[in-house]
């Protein structure tokens, strides 16, 4: 081979190598830096940069071009709540005046296209959240289809604020920021069970709370089982007679209270049927098959049915989330086998 031509080829596979390494390093580089992200869930797409900016003080909420008109405060408390989270760790009590104007972020413009805030499964939970690296003045920008997206937004937008221990400031770190998300379920849940172990209505309310912060939208709310019946029921007002005692109760107005909470959680009320319904006969007892049969309840009894239209008629006073949970499991059937002989036999 020429000597040239050997040279060449030799150059060509050192330049291609080289080049097959740098992309390399970059895809790994990039790898570390995703999983450096301080964001959780990881947005679908996020770019950033290597600059700092510094809230303000005095960082605000604008609506600018905004349709939304938040009479309700959905999205008020939602700035307030981003605004607790970011500063409760520490005092920021830095001098921000030793910063240039152009790298103090002033607020956030959040922008809502719809003036709707129902809350529904497959309401739009999407957001567009941008931080600029430098400005006069500096606002991030929040667009949403609806409050849900930008009450996700804000959360993010939280997260990547951190507090500098020398400066003793607030900082956006890794601007300029560009965030596009949307989940990736349309339900994403957590169950507490109450009827099981009894929680007080401040702590359902904190795992409201909690399940905000992590974009969780529903609250699978097991209520009544064998085991205790704290619902109250104006229908059918002996049922929550069933429950362990009677401060372990709640009334249809703190179940309202849960479900007023105005983090974008819906809330999926469960009560089980026919099995896992013993607690529903302590004062309703014609419910079970018989005194030594306890459980499933009675289907061949009419009163059954009519107690089941009541609790779900006044389920839908209160909880508005398209579904409800009947459990539907571990159903012994062997007891409607034996009703059935009774009947048949006489």
């Amino acid at each position: 081979m020429n000597k040239g031509w050997g040279l060449n080829f030799v150059m060509v596979k050192l330049v291609i190598g080289v080049l097959f390494l740098g992309l390399v390093f970059q895809l790994v580089a990039s790898a570390v830096d995703v999983d450096r992200l301080n964001i959780w869930p990881m947005p679908q797409s996020v770019s950033y940069g290597h600059k700092a900016l510094y809230m303000s003080k005095d960082f605000e909420l604008r609506t600018e071009g905004s349709k939304y008109p938040d009479a309700s405060g959905i999205l008020k408390d939602g700035f307030s709540r981003l605004l607790y989270v970011i500063n409760a760790p520490h005092v920021a009590d830095g001098n921000i005046s030793h910063f240039q104007q152009s790298l103090v972020l002033q607020g956030i413009n959040v922008l809502i296209s719809s003036a709707n805030d129902e809350l529904q499964y497959g309401t739009d939970e999407s957001y567009k959240l941008s931080v600029a690296s430098s400005g006069d003045p500096v606002y991030a920008h929040l667009e949403a289809q609806t409050v849900y997206g930008a009450l996700h937004g804000l959360q993010t937008f939280s997260q990547v604020c951190h507090f500098n221990f020398t400066t003793r400031l607030i900082e956006v770190r890794q601007a300029p920021w560009d965030i596009s998300d949307q989940p990736r379920f349309s339900y994403r849940g957590l169950l507490i069970d109450t009827a099981r172990h009894y929680q007080p209505l401040p702590m359902i309310k904190k795992v409201v709370d909690s399940m905000s912060y992590a974009k969780l939208n529903v609250l699978h709310w097991h209520i009544v089982d064998s085991q205790s019946f704290p619902l109250e029921i104006p229908s059918y007002p002996k049922l929550w007679n069933g429950a362990y005692s009677i401060s372990e109760r709640y009334t249809l107005a703190d179940a309202a209270e849960v479900v007023r909470q105005r983090r974008g959680i819906n809330v999926l009320a469960e009560i089980d049927v026919p099995g896992h319904a013993q607690s529903w006969g302590a004062d309703y007892p014609t419910l079970w098959p018989s005194k030594d049969c306890q459980q499933p309840l009675d289907v061949s009894n009419e009163f059954t049915f009519q107690v089941i239209d009541g609790i779900l008629s006044d389920f839908s006073k209160v909880f508005k989330f398209k579904f409800v949970h009947l459990g539907g499991d571990e159903v012994n059937t062997s007891e409607f086998n034996v009703l059935n002989t009774i009947y048949v036999t006489g």
